[in-house]
């Protein structure tokens, strides 16, 4: 009925409608298990586009009282739901999109008046018995409805980050705090609200806004618990459209996942991996594989924060885009946009943004999946303290091409330079650093092959396996020596039959022997091709 308060379903029907509608509605089991409870405070935030908003759009039109919406959802899987009757459209429901507020505000400092202004009208219509004052904030609003008839209410409040993010005006933001204290901090106010949930990209700021929704139980992209599947596209989810639109869901899922969510329910532990939808949704529909990410975002935001260069940080980001997974502490970061101290604050920061993903198990983050990793490549590309690591990216199609025209000495040259680069002097004898170094070295790659570390082949593990995915493409294994020779790995290739676990692959196989030297940091290189 209002634009604001108890808002229709339009929204959902439009993404009932859509030719890709991925049925996230059991989201509504969930919080109706907690509503009326003293976990039904929730924020959850997740990177951009990863479904935040359709997920408040379902809550919406399911809660409020300004439609009727039980034939939309007779379509979806809550409708088999024992709670789906219990609160189907039997509450209000004040539906804000702070984001929208923001940008649609011309006088930035009076948003939270106009905001409030707007919303007071629609309950002076919509409850005409009530006396409601020019001065009654919304809070107020509520508590006089509440109080003249037992109605509860439902707050969704989407991108409420959004001032964070912005870095306002003290005096707005100020407002904004007394605007959130009201809803959310007040005693008085807490029997008229039966849920409330708010989304973000950012966790909730660890100091004023902390303050003021210290009542709410965080489900985020580092600790999404419950929620965890219900915001962004599961695995399942993502099998599925790639076998209606006929889409190699191998390859799908090198692109676009990588966001592995872990929790305990009920004293067992779950995992859930997470695709970003609005890449999903448009490699369906376009047919492609493309960075999608490029056009909701900016790799600028890696650049920028790169160019705080705060201690290690280059050191383990070209770690990080040559594969690794690197050491992380989660827990200092403020959930802020500018408050950085250490490299930890902004890999964390990165994390809630979709440009690393997060091991709880190990405590290490990585690039999760190889959209993203255009992204950190573009932001090396603009960064003078990475010319290095931009200029082995860049000459790595060219290294392929010498691999597989067998030039041996330009191989061994360009991994004596990306050895060094990627390693410390304390580190360059480790093996591992050494795969980094040729991860690296081939990054161009990724776009035909699948890598393989320390792969399960013939009678042990190949140090380095790659695997074509596009035709045409020679398969290869590289074994790798130190202090002996590169004859002697190719060696052990064919000793201990590596090529027997590619058995299914038909074509060229490539068979790459490095040995490097700790003392004179030099590399050979032997290569051998055998037609399988």
């Amino acid at each position: 009925m209002g634009i604001y308060l108890n808002p229709r379903n339009d929204n959902f029907k439009e993404f009932l409608n859509s030719e890709i509608f991925v049925d996230k509605t059991m989201i509504l089991s969930v919080l109706n298990g907690i509503m009326k409870t003293s976990q039904k405070y929730i924020c959850i935030s997740r990177p951009r586009r990863f479904g935040k908003t359709y997920a408040a759009n379902i809550i919406s039109s399911y809660y409020s009282k300004g439609c009727d919406s039980r034939e939309l959802f007779e379509r979806c899987k809550i409708s088999k739901d024992a709670s789906f009757e219990s609160n189907l459209n039997k509450f209000n429901v004040i539906k804000l999109d702070i984001n929208s507020e923001y940008r649609n505000t011309a006088n930035k400092n009076n948003l939270i008046s106009e905001m409030t202004a707007d919303i007071r009208d629609e309950f002076i219509e919509q409850f005409p018995s009530i006396a409601f004052t020019q001065r009654d904030s919304l809070a107020k609003c509520i508590l006089k409805v509440f109080d003249k008839t037992g109605e509860k209410f439902v707050i969704l409040m989407d991108e409420y980050d959004v001032l964070v993010r912005e870095n306002v005006e003290q005096d707005l933001f100020n407002q904004y705090l007394d605007f959130l204290n009201g809803l959310f901090k007040s005693d008085t106010l807490r029997p008229a609200i039966a849920l409330a949930y708010l989304t973000g990209i950012l966790p909730i700021v660890r100091d004023k806004v902390q303050s003021k929704l210290n009542n709410f139980d965080e489900y985020t992209i580092l600790n999404a618990g419950k929620l965890s599947e219900f915001t962004g596209f599961t695995t399942e989810e993502v099998r599925e459209l790639c076998l209606k639109y006929n889409i190699d869901f191998e390859e799908c899922r090198r692109w676009y996942d990588g966001y592995s969510l872990v929790w305990f329910e009920d004293g067992k532990k779950k995992e859930c991996e997470i695709y970003n939808p609005e890449s999903v949704v448009k490699t369906m529909l376009n047919h492609k594989f493309f960075n999608y990410w490029s056009k909701t975002s900016s790799y600028e935001v890696i650049s920028d924060r790169l160019n705080q260069n705060f201690a290690s940080t280059k050191d383990d980001v070209i770690k990080m885009i040559a594969g690794e997974d690197i050491d992380v502490n989660v827990t200092t970061y403020k959930n802020t946009i500018n408050a950085f101290t250490t490299k930890n604050d902004i890999f964390t920061y990165l994390m809630h943004l979709g440009y690393l993903s997060y091991d709880d198990s190990k405590e290490t983050c990585r690039i999760p999946n190889k959209e993203v990793l255009k992204e950190w490549t573009n932001a090396v590309s603009v960064t003078s303290d990475y010319s290095v690591t931009d200029s082995i990216i860049n000459s790595s199609k060219e290294l392929l091409d010498e691999t597989i025209n067998g030039n041996e000495s330009t191989v061994a040259k360009a991994l004596d330079e990306s050895h060094i680069h990627v390693t410390s002097n304390r580190s360059y004898n480790n093996e591992d650093a050494l795969q980094s170094a040729i991860y690296l070295s081939y990054i161009y790659a990724l776009n035909k092959y699948t890598v393989v570390r320390e792969m399960t082949a013939g009678k042990g593990f190949a140090d380095v396996v790659f695997i074509p995915f596009v035709e045409n493409m020679p398969a290869m294994i590289i074994e790798l020596k130190r202090n002996d020779c590169a004859e002697s790995a190719i060696k052990q290739i064919k000793e201990k039959r590596y090529f027997d676990s590619l058995s299914s692959y038909r074509g060229n196989l490539l068979f790459v022997g490095i040995n490097y030297d700790e003392k004179t940091k030099k590399h050979e290189c032997r290569i051998e091709k055998l037609e399988v």
